[in-house]
């Protein structure tokens, strides 16, 4: 029998380093595991069993990253522009704490930076609005030893083509090179020693980003197709979900259509589970017009960007 998780739905929450798939999100030391994460969990409330969500929850679908100039939620459709956040940051705060060093990058160490100031002085609510490419259970996980980030964080950084890193004896921690172009980088945090990687939180997080775009209601303006891509690119020669042994590009690429005219989702009802090798199969109850309310399922991948939609189906 498959394992299933099955989560409630969860407000708005950067950007993902390259992944090892189905290795759990490993914390820093320090960092306390809760039972909800060991069992999968990624929303903030309402599944049994997670912690009560921080007094502020509520407000945290409309709150800008705590550095940043707030921008105001608006219908915007898969791939239409979106005002970016990048344009409306403010100076860096003189306080902010030091990050090391990352040869020929010096925007890695301006955006982290304006990431780690936050992290100093933000609730969890605050941080997972901030953070809103990472599932939000996974925000407050990873974030709780703020001191032991930041010390990483003061050793020198190395750069991939992918993501920058700093690390000490303790602790990694790993920023996309997406996210640092937005001029804000959250970072995801591991233990020392833990190859950073990806878990079904984070696949489950890619299929409600999705649907939020597609029912014009973001996690957050910024999220935009162009600029945060969730549908596998049709280079990927190599989709082969049942293992047929003929593989092709993900069939979302040539019809992404698929998934139809969304009006809405249940988010509550998101679950996922493995279909072979590093194929992940996310199920969700989705409303279009027409055609009514069925289960669709999101067929997903980990790539060097995080996991992306290869497939739809009914």
């Amino acid at each position: 029998m498959r394992n299933v998780v099955v989560e409630r739905a969860q407000p708005p929450l950067l950007a993902l380093p390259r992944p090892r798939p189905h290795r759990a999100v490993a914390l820093a030391a320090g960092l306390t595991v809760t039972a909800a994460l060991i069992a999968g969990c990624d929303s903030v409330s309402g599944i049994p069993g997670d912690d009560p969500a921080p007094a502020d929850t509520t407000t945290a679908t409309t709150t800008a990253p705590p550095s940043t100039t707030s921008t105001a939620t608006q219908a915007i459709a898969p791939g239409e522009p979106a005002p970016g956040k990048a344009g409306s940051l403010p100076p860096l705060p003189a306080d902010a704490p030091q990050v090391g060093a990352v040869p020929g990058n010096a925007d890695a160490v301006i955006a982290v930076r304006r990431w780690a100031a936050d992290l100093q002085t933000s609730t969890p609510a605050e941080l997972q609005a901030a953070c809103w490419t990472i599932p939000p259970r996974t925000v407050t996980d990873m974030y709780a030893d703020p001191q032991s980030i930041l010390a990483a964080l003061s050793q020198p950084g190395t750069a991939t083509a992918d993501t920058v890193t700093w690390r000490n004896r303790t602790t990694t921690v790993t920023v996309d090179r997406e996210a640092i172009a937005s001029g804000y980088a959250c970072g995801r945090v591991f233990a020392a020693g833990v190859e950073p990687g990806y878990d079904e939180a984070d696949a489950r997080h890619t299929v409600r980003r999705y649907l939020a775009r597609a029912t014009g209601k973001p996690l957050d303006p910024a999220d935009v197709e162009a600029t945060h891509p969730l549908t596998c690119k049709a280079t990927l020669t190599t989709w082969d979900p049942q293992g047929t042994g003929n593989p092709t590009a993900p069939p979302l690429t040539s019809d992404s259509g698929k998934v139809g005219n969304v009006t809405s989702y249940t988010g509550e009802e998101l679950r996922s589970d493995q279909v072979r090798g590093d194929y992940l199969a996310v199920h969700v109850p989705v409303t279009t017009s027409p055609g009514g309310t069925r289960m669709r399922t999101f067929t997903v991948v980990p790539t060097a960007e995080g996991y992306c939609i290869g497939d739809v189906t009914i």
